[in-house]
């Protein structure tokens, strides 16, 4: 791993786990880590129940827009966390990867997104103190 690590969130549409996790990341790290996000089958755009839970955290994602996961994105990658993708993500060695089990947002109202968002936020801060030990 590099200095600055970088990390993939893959979900199948990129329109909501995987756009909160990288808003999460890209907010607590400080700029310490490099964050992409993809989807296996991107969406037309991001969940609008998503964009409005990451508000009420004070990180806004509505200028997000669903990107294709691709080969160099991964190969780029030091972390690689898919979210209910399946076996689409190709498998580089060296690579850490992680598979976060959690209910897709989609079609959901605010009330059941709220706590996918929070299970996504707990997740985001332990893996930022794996990448950045040194920031505790």
């Amino acid at each position: 791993m590099t200095d600055k690590p970088t990390v993939l969130f893959v979900c199948i549409h990129n329109a909501g786990r995987s756009q909160m996790a990288a808003g999460y990341l890209t907010a607590l790290s400080g700029g310490a880590v490099n964050v992409r996000s993809g989807g296996s089958e991107p969406g037309t755009e991001i969940n609008p129940i998503a964009i409005r839970a990451m508000r009420e955290e004070g990180i806004d994602i509505s200028q997000g827009v669903p990107q294709l996961m691709t080969t160099e994105a991964v190969r780029a990658s030091d972390v690689v966390i898919t979210m209910g993708c399946g076996d689409v993500c190709p498998i580089f060695p060296g690579k850490r990867y992680e598979d976060w089990e959690l209910a897709d947002p989609k079609g959901r109202g605010i009330d059941e997104v709220r706590p996918i968002r929070d299970d996504i936020k707990a997740r985001v801060t332990a893996l930022l103190t794996e990448l950045l030990p040194s920031r505790d």
